[in-house]
Parts: C-alpha cells; structure tokens; sequence
C-alpha cells in the first residue's frame, strides 16, 4: 500500500482531538496504526442534517511510506524589469488586489487607484460611525483598502467554481496571512479581525514587486482616445494612463455609475434585492440547526451554526444573504444623508447573535422609470430607501427596528430585544417605512420560514433597517475577450461591473480580467 484518501465520520469532540485520527484511519483501512507513517487533512465539512451532529473529514493517508512534504503557500516576485507596460485598475477591493497580483505574475504593472484610505487609517474611520452617527464619506465600512470585505465579515464560499482556480485564490490568501484551516474548510471564513492584515500584506506585496497603490485617488473622467480607454483622471488634478482600465469599484461607488452615464458609457439594469437585517440569539438557531432541546446548549466544538433561506412570493425571491453567525450589524453607509445595515463576524464568531440580511428581489422592470428615465433608476430605489431609513431612524446613524412578532401584526413594538447595532434602534412600524411592494412579500417570506425554523419568527426576532446593498442595480456589459463593447480598452470587473458576489467571485474576476488585458490582441 502507499497514499490512500480516507474518509472519517467524527463526532465533534473526536474531530478535535487530532491525536485520535491515527486510530480511526487505521481501523477504517484495516490496517495496524504503526503502518500510518503521516497524514493530511483534505476537506472538513459539518453534517448537521440530523442528530447526532457529524463532522466529515478527507484525509491523504501514507500506509507504509511518508507522505511528500506539503509545500507551504507563498506569494513572492522577483521585482519587474524597467519600463513594464502599465495597466490602470479602479478599486482596491478583492477583484483589483487580485487583478494587480495577476499583473505583476504576467509581467505588467498595476498601478491600482483606491478613493478611501490604507486598512489601518481606516479602521480609525469606523469609530464616528458608529459613536457619532457620523459618516466619512471616502473612509467607511464600504470604502477603503480591501473593499467592503475588509470589515464586512470575510466570508469565502462561493459557487463560482467554474470561473477560476478557487485554491489558488485561497492559498494567495494563506500567504498573506489568512489561517491555513480556509484551505480545507468547506465553507471557510477569515473574519473581520484578521482580514485588514491580510489586505495590507497584499498591498506590500504589490509594491515590492514593483506595482504602485495610491490611495485618496478618486476618479472623476475617463480619458477615451478614438473611442478607446486609455486612462483615467482623479479629483487631485492626477492623470493615470495604461494599457488598459480595469474598472473594480465595488456596488456602493455610486458616482462611478453617474460618470460612465454622463459620459454616455453604456450600462444595463439588473436585477438586485433589498429588505432588512434580521437578528436573532445564536443559541436559538444553534438550537434549530444541532437539534438540541430547550435546556442543551451548543457543544463546545461546534462552531455557530448558519442557514440558508429562500422563497418565491408573488413572482419575486425572498431570501436570507449573507447569513454572519456569532456576528454583528454594522453601520454600512457611504453618505451622512442615509442610514444601511450590512453584516459581520470575527473569526471566533463568539457574539451571543446571530444576523442575516432578509431581502426582497427586485426586477428592472419594479423600479423602472423611479426618479428618471435612464440606467440609474435602481440606484435611485436604494437610495431613496436609505433615506427613508434615516428619518425612521431619527438621526446619526440609529436605525429604524422592529419585532418580527410585531412586523407580521402590524403594530408597533413596545420594546426591542438587545442588540449588537452599537449605534442604536428607534422603534418603528416598517411596514410604513417600506415600499408597499417590499413589505408585503418580506411578511410572506418571513410566515413562511416561521414554520420551516421553529422561533424564526418569534419573540426574541428582531428587524433592523434597511439592507439595500446586496449587489449593484447596474451592469456594466463586457463581451466575451472581457471588454466593453463600445469602449475598448474597458475592463469591467467584480461586484460592482455586476460579475461577482463575494470576496472570492471578484478575487477570480480581478485574475481574469488582468489576464484579458495582457492577452488582447495575441
């Protein structure tokens, strides 16, 4: 015998002491323990579909013989030749952190233009927001080094296997510092703790390779030249020029859209979602999710337990997104005129709360004509529900809240349950607040996942105003080599071009379009 893959069924205690897998791999191959010379952990999932709670492990098992020494995730250059071509990339979220390493992999240099501040200047941004009520337009839970990630949780799921090397994505992630257990962990996550660390190892990474990042760098015109791209120009009088321009702002940069719209760049409406943030104790849904009894509590090896929901109510999906547990609502607004939510967890996912946004889909077609004929009229729909949001609110950035209980009979709540909203709630009737449209399919969908979680909808939920962000109410079209169809030399990529949905979606759009661009006409 030499490398087997073996599959364990553990309980959780026994998937935590490591010590014992020896004995369980070699009873499982019938084999004596000295003959398992080493192993190595594959894939961790958790089965949580009945009780007992199971977790199941691959492993690669040397029988007889060593396993090969695993080669550690680095991510290093040599610094690039003199005069490289350049490539200008807008956003330093996921897609253009990653569309910058492609570049400098492949040769070129990124020169990488970001509107908000450095991870670590603008960790000192979030303290207004969330004790003063007080937005910093450029520096916020949107804007910034690492995009909307940074401090949004770090979430790295995805279904989008088929658009890239996924491992590939992780391991660069592991080389800057992310924890080696996202390798093998079926549904991984860094947390907001450690994610900025591993976005400035990135940026430094850039730089010594021999890329440039300039921060406060906000776009205000594209440069076109015979209907071509060719650069871009900044609020500070700054004019940026390249090969190519590769557009990564995320869905919150609002005024890119209003530029590529003034400058009659063509976008498409698409479809996008908007509802609330919905909170409940984690130990509820640990209770639900690990079938536990009233008096049990979760075992000290399960990690906070997660669902997913999702329903159709009157011709419109209503779903949960981006589900945190053992996390935190977070103040997520980029203008001092509205009030959004979003979602967050440290890596420990150790709040005694749950959250997960709770929206409503919405079709061009809902909002089409909403403030204006044009492509913007989605845009315009979110933020005239932000707004809303910050007069229920009643000023800074307290948020409008609610009793599930209450929302379905309703009437206003008394009282609200605790939170983890640090800015605060004002009790509000949001059935009022909301577009009719909006509150009634979100009732439905609620009444209906009531009776799929036992307390969903239950005294201890909570409804907080409004998640409007999900994803861009725009597209901006690109063909098939990636650019735009009437604007060569523009790349549109990752979530807010209307290509990605996570951190991982954009990290491999940011690789193909830099791959895109050094490929063009070859």
């Amino acid at each position: 015998m030499a490398l087997e893959i073996v599959e364990l069924v553990l309980t959780p205690e026994e998937a935590a002491d490591e010590g014992i897998w020896s004995l369980k791999i070699s009873r499982k191959l019938r084999v004596k323990p000295e003959r398992v010379e080493g192993y190595r952990l594959l894939k961790r999932s958790l089965d949580a579909r009945k009780r007992p709670v199971k977790f199941r492990l691959r492993l690669e098992v040397g029988v007889d013989e060593e396993l090969a020494e695993e080669l550690k995730a680095i991510w290093e250059l040599e610094p690039l030749v003199k005069e490289p071509e350049e490539v200008v990339i807008v956003g330093c979220g996921p897609a253009g952190m990653f569309a910058a390493l492609r570049c400098l992999e492949l040769g070129y240099k990124p020169v990488l233009l970001e509107r908000g501040k450095d991870a670590s200047s603008r960790r000192f941004d979030l303290g207004p927001i969330l004790k003063e009520g007080r937005v910093i337009e450029e520096s916020n839970y949107c804007f910034g080094e690492g995009g909307a990630g940074t401090f949004s949780d770090g979430k790295l799921y995805t279904r989008a296997t088929k658009r890239g090397p996924v491992a590939e994505v992780y391991r660069t992630l592991v080389a800057h510092g992310a924890p080696e257990k996202i390798l093998v962990e079926a549904h991984p996550h860094i947390g907001s703790n450690l994610l900025p660390k591993v976005v400035m190892a990135m940026r430094e990474s850039v730089r010594e390779a021999g890329g440039e990042i300039h921060f406060g760098a906000k776009v205000v015109e594209f440069l076109k030249s015979s209907e071509r791209m060719v650069g871009v120009a900044t609020k500070d009088g700054r004019e940026f020029r390249g090969k190519a321009v590769i557009l990564a702002t995320g869905h919150s940069a609002r005024d890119i859209y209003e530029l590529l719209n003034e400058q009659e760049i063509l976008m498409e409406a698409k479809p996008f979602a908007v509802g609330v943030r919905i909170e409940h104790p984690q130990a509820l849904i640990d209770r639900v999710q690990y079938h536990l009894r009233e008096d049990e509590e979760r075992e000290r090896d399960l990690p906070a337990s997660r669902y997913r929901l999702a329903t159709q109510i009157k011709g419109r999906s209503v779903h949960s997104f981006c589900m945190c547990p053992g996390g935190f609502v977070v103040p997520a607004a980029t203008e001092n005129d509205e009030v959004v939510v979003n979602g967050m967890s440290l890596s420990r996912r150790d709040s005694p709360f749950a959250n997960s946004g709770m929206v409503v889909g919405v079709e061009p077609e809902d909002v089409r004509g909403f403030g204006g004929d044009d492509v913007l009229a989605g845009i315009r729909y979110q933020k005239h529900i932000e707004q809303l949001s910050k007069k229920a609110g009643g000023g800074g950035q307290v948020a409008p809240g609610q009793k599930v209980t209450d929302f379905l009979a309703g009437k206003i709540s008394r009282s609200l349950p605790k939170t983890s909203y640090f800015p605060g709630l004002n009790s509000v009737k949001l059935d009022e607040v909301l577009p009719g449209e909006i509150g009634m399919r979100l009732a439905g969908g609620l009444r209906k996942f009531g009776r799929m979680i036992r307390g969903y909808t239950g005294p201890n939920a909570l409804l907080i105003g409004f998640e409007t962000r999900t994803s861009s109410p725009v597209r901006i079209p690109r063909g098939k080599d990636l650019q735009h169809p009437e604007v060569k030399g523009l790349y549109p990529c990752g979530e807010g071009a209307g290509y990605a949905g996570g951190i991982v979606s954009a990290a491999l759009d940011g690789r193909r379009c830099a791959e895109a661009v050094i490929n063009e006409g070859r």
